[in-house]
């Protein structure tokens, strides 16, 4: 059943970002600012971000065992959806995304840029000099987002359940939404630690589903690196495993310059879908586990 849950919810969140309709983000901004508060001096604290993230995680993971022990097992499932269904989620991004591929087909790239800057962190709205830059910090954006958002989620989900699922979207949220500033590279820290075996699973499946040459011609170093960010590792992975220059820009204007306007849109659609692709590679290894009586 962990492979049908997933999937149901897999294809349900999906819809529901196309109509960019329940939006997890708000949620959790809400939660943080109701029990946030703090005295001077103690902003730095995360003991009271991690409480908040922890108890609710440990409190899912009793009430599923117990409902277990009742033989209520099947009752825990419909629980189970609603809760992926909420936890997992990327809305936003469509219509910014269509909007920027037409800036930047229209050689718009000031209207481009304004278009997708809300969607990227803040420490990077001032860090497009050039289009090319520009385009990069998108694209890393859109590949972490996405694999925080689902892959991330049904990692989590499949090794330690609903529990370590709602735990790790809850760091996650601690990192990008926890009113005090001073906490957040904590909960980045630990981000990192949570990001660290998924990343590289997906990394490895970029080759499966991408440029398995390409892929496999890159220095494993800089794709499995212990050292390497989530970023670092999902962008080097992504750019070996494309073809046609999908995450190079700078080489791509060189080589094809009468293809320029075109490139903002090809590349984001390239990147879409290899993480496409890449989940079904998931769903599929899920599956096989199933079927071979693991899971």
């Amino acid at each position: 059943m962990v492979l049908v849950v997933f999937l149901l919810a897999y294809l349900t969140r999906r819809k529901l970002d196309a109509a960019n309709t329940m939006p997890g983000d708000a949620l959790w901004r809400a939660a943080f600012r109701a029990g946030s508060k703090t005295s001077a001096g103690k902003e730095a604290v995360k003991w009271k971000g991690l409480l908040m993230v922890t108890v609710p995680s440990v409190l899912l993971a009793v009430a599923m065992w117990y409902l277990a022990e009742l033989g209520w097992k099947v009752a825990t499932y419909p629980l189970e959806f609603v809760l992926l269904v909420m936890l997992m989620g990327a809305p936003g991004w469509k219509a910014p995304l269509e909007a920027y591929s037409s800036s930047w087909a229209r050689g718009d790239m000031q209207a481009a840029w304004h278009h997708i800057k809300d969607n990227l962190p803040a420490r990077d709205r001032g860090a497009a000099a050039s289009p090319d830059e520009m385009h990069l910090l998108l694209s890393r954006t859109l590949l972490v987002n996405v694999f925080e958002r689902f892959f991330l989620i049904g990692f989590w989900y499949v090794v330690g359940g609903p529990a370590a699922a709602f735990f790790a979207r809850g760091v996650i949220a601690l990192r990008d939404h926890w009113p005090q500033a001073a906490a957040r590279p904590g909960y980045a820290a630990l981000a990192e630690l949570l990001n660290w075996l998924p990343s590289r699973l997906l990394s490895f499946t970029f080759g499966v589903a991408g440029d398995l040459a390409g892929w496999i011609s890159e220095r494993k170093g800089a794709l499995f690196g212990v050292t390497l960010t989530t970023d670092q590792v999902l962008m080097g992975a992504a750019n070996a495993a494309l073809t046609g220059y999908a995450l190079d820009p700078g080489r791509f204007s060189r080589i094809h310059p009468d293809e320029w306007p075109g490139y903002g849109r090809r590349s984001l659609d390239a990147i879409r879908n290899l993480l496409n692709r890449s989940m079904l590679v998931w769903i599929c290894l899920l599956a096989l586990l199933v079927i071979a009586g693991v899971m």
